[in-house]
């Protein structure tokens, strides 16, 4: 049966000859990203008994939906970011600056035919088109 190119990449990702709709696949990610809500999922990570990222060099945190910080809260969150990024060695980070999320991922990059990337945005499906 013919693969559409989604099927073909999570395939290729989980090392199988072919999936199907419905079928659950484990697999490595190219590359994880997350913007200003990473402060909250760095609290999650925590919380759910998270020591250290798998892989530092697959993921990339962009500051890009609340800046400049306009509130107190704004800026704390950006801080813990930037605390959890150089704890976990993430040098794939883009603080305040350096432009949108899924701009910075297609213009450094990151996004390549074929790769896998999960992201915190629900604009993450756009990398697609490259």
């Amino acid at each position: 049966m013919a693969m559409t190119f989604s099927e073909k990449v999570l395939a290729r990702k989980a090392g199988l000859k072919q999936v199907s709709p419905g079928q659950i696949v484990t697999l490595t990610p190219d590359l994880l990203m997350s913007h200003d809500n990473a402060a909250a999922i760095s609290q999650t990570f925590a919380k759910m008994g998270g020591k250290h990222v798998f892989d530092p060099a697959r993921v990339i945190i962009i500051l890009d939906h609340c800046v400049p910080a306009a509130t107190e809260k704004y800026a704390q969150n950006h801080k813990t970011i930037r605390q959890f990024a150089a704890r976990e060695g993430i040098a794939n980070f883009y603080d305040v600056g350096h432009g949108i999320c899924h701009q910075v991922l297609c213009e450094q990059g990151f996004a390549t035919p074929g790769s896998l990337i999960l992201g915190s945005d629900s604009h993450t499906t756009t990398y697609g088109a490259f």
